[in-house]
């Protein structure tokens, strides 16, 4: 029975009844495209999307990445098998063309795109519409004032908004002069629509921003080479020691421009004491052609200071010694000969010296060691370089005979020898001893294996060679970015209007106000600055003008409108009547 009285309360619930027949509307296929592109077009997305993009840059700074330097990947991987092929799975050395990162790249480009087109087209529906009807009670916004204009003046309500009208035109405000029957004629004017420009300039720019560096990235290149002097170098793929792609580059983007490096300078430091022998300046004089059929051009190539050929830029990245050396075999035959790169290793150009003779009969040679550039030998009998200048220079090596590893088509680092399955010839622990060369001398290997020769040194700079087409797109667009970032951060929006009528015994009385459309500390300056120009304008004095009214909002029975009573220092008039108010 309790049953059958709890179900009749229930169905004679009409609140109840609704709840259970009401269904919530199929969302479907379009429904669903909508909210997502919605949410995907929201300012909050695209900052979102930054900030992941920002965050998604990091793995491609913590680890190594095969675009740049392939062997430092495979050593890695090797030496971390636990964790190495995984981390090549996820696309972590490759993090800049991954799927993933590509992916967010595109989504904030979407992102921008759907921000930006709906703002550009609303803001240009407000640029062309009329400034905002008249409130009906100025008194209520943030800044707001009264003038009186004297009766014989000789300036009636009419010709107060016209002049009015000229006044806010010259400070830049876009104005529209609203009559209504000549009673109580007012004006709306409006300023600061820059700030919505700069707004999406800012944005805009930033799409920008995001094209030229994935125009760059797909179509640019950039490479390493080694130049010493007398050796020139042709834009082409074999002219490289390393060679970094995009991912859309082909061959045929090469110009066929050559450089030829003549001399290489450098400048130390003999004055300054703590600063003694230490470089000031560096100038490689070089050689120039924009195609094989091109005039040469001598420039000078400077650090920060690069030269620009076949639109790419090439800039002085490092420069050291290059050993002339002259090697024969154990047949007497010429297998090496010319200048060997030596990287520096420490301080006064303390070199490192590697020389392979894959040529060498009939045994291929190898040799390690160092240069020193001003030699001087310590009391403990080790060789060190007192300067970087070439005062006292002397090549000094170990050498190996045996199979250099050459042939078998694995890469080889040109600045190490891999001595493990070589047989030594000449070291400091063999009664050989090691070799000792200064400019000019030479020296027989032992068991017939050959000589070397110690002919002269020339110096050798390392140029870095960019080629990016979006370079300098990007950088327009983020001087756009800049500019309209400030012009959003300092241009405010602000309207004004302006009411006048006529007094009962000829005066003309003026009430204007000013909104800011947010915040805008300076509102009290414009209103002061709006208000001394129509006094100006008017030829009104401050006790003629009256008091300026309160500039905090008044409560009913206070506005201080046209229709009631006007205060004009202590005493009090009533305004005369101007009709009933109306919303202009």
């Amino acid at each position: 029975m309790s049953e059958r009285v709890n179900v009749d309360k229930k169905s004679s619930d009409p609140v109840a009844e609704a709840k259970a027949e009401a269904a919530l509307p199929a969302l479907g296929l379009m429904g669903m495209l909508r909210w997502a592109w919605t949410q995907l077009t929201s300012m909050r997305t695209a900052l979102f999307l930054l900030l992941l993009l920002a965050v998604a840059a990091v793995p491609g700074s913590l680890f190594p990445q095969r675009p740049a330097n392939p062997s430092v990947v495979t050593q890695y991987i090797k030496d971390n098998p636990d964790y190495g092929k995984l981390l090549d799975t996820l696309q972590l050395y490759d993090v800049y063309s991954s799927a993933w990162f590509s992916a967010i790249y595109l989504l904030l480009f979407i992102s921008l795109i759907g921000c930006v087109v709906p703002r550009a087209i609303a803001h240009y529906k407000a640029m062309r519409s009329q400034p905002p009807r008249t409130p009906k009670r100025l008194s209520r916004l943030p800044e707001y004032g009264t003038l009186v204009i004297p009766a014989d003046a000789g300036i009636p309500a009419s010709d107060a908004i016209t002049s009015a009208a000229a006044v806010l035109k010259k400070r830049g405000y876009r104005v529209e002069v609203r009559d209504s029957g000549g009673e109580r004629p007012s004006l709306g004017a409006e300023r600061g629509f820059t700030k919505e420009v700069g707004n999406l300039v800012f944005h805009t720019s930033l799409i920008g921003v995001l094209v030229s560096v994935a125009i760059g990235g797909l179509f640019g290149y950039s490479g390493q080479r080694i130049l010493v002097e007398g050796d020139t170098f042709v834009n082409t793929l074999v002219g490289y020691d390393q060679f970094t792609p995009g991912t859309n580059f082909e061959s045929g983007q090469l110009q066929p421009y050559s450089v030829q490096l003549d001399k290489f300078d450098i400048t130390f430091d003999r004055e300054s004491e703590g600063k003694f022998g230490q470089p000031i300046d560096f100038s490689a004089a070089v050689t120039t052609k924009e195609n094989p059929d091109a005039p040469a051009q001598k420039e000078i190539l400077k650090v920060n200071d690069p030269i620009t050929l076949g639109g790419t830029s090439i800039y002085l990245t490092g420069n050291g010694y290059a050993p002339v050396v002259t090697i024969r075999d154990g047949d007497g035959n010429v297998a090496m000969q010319g200048p060997v790169v030596a990287k520096l290793q420490g301080d006064n150009y303390y070199s490192s010296v590697v020389i392979k003779v894959p040529d060498a009969k009939p045994d291929q040679l190898g040799f390690a060691g160092f240069f020193l550039p001003t030699a001087f030998i310590s009391n403990e009998g080790v060789s060190f370089s007192g300067d970087p200048d070439l005062f006292n220079p002397q090549l000094t090596l170990n050498s190996y005979y045996g199979d250099l590893g050459l042939d078998d088509g694995a890469p080889q680092n040109v600045f190490e020898l891999d001595v493990q399955d070589l047989t030594p010839l000449n070291a400091r622990n063999l009664d050989a001893g090691g070799i000792t060369l200064a400019p000019g001398s030479s020296y027989t290997l032992p068991d017939g294996k050959g000589t070397i020769s110690f002919d002269g040194v020339k110096r050798y700079i390392g140029v870095d060679i960019h080629h990016n087409p979006g370079q300098l797109y990007a950088l327009i667009f983020a001087l756009l970015a800049v500019a309209g970032l400030i012009l959003s951060l300092y241009v405010n929006r602000r309207r004004v209007w302006v009411r006048t009528g006529t007094h009962a015994d000829g005066r003309t009385m003026v009430e204007y106000g000013l909104l800011a459309r947010g915040e805008d500390h300076r509102l009290a300056a414009e209103a002061e600055a709006v208000r001394k120009l129509l006094s100006g304008e008017w030829q009104l004095d401050a006790e003629a003008a009256g008091p300026e009214a309160p500039q905090q909002t008044p409560s009913r029975e206070q506005d201080n409108d046209l229709g009631a009573a006007t205060t004009t220092g202590s005493v009090t008039t009533p305004a005369g009547p101007t009709g009933p108010e109306k919303d202009q």
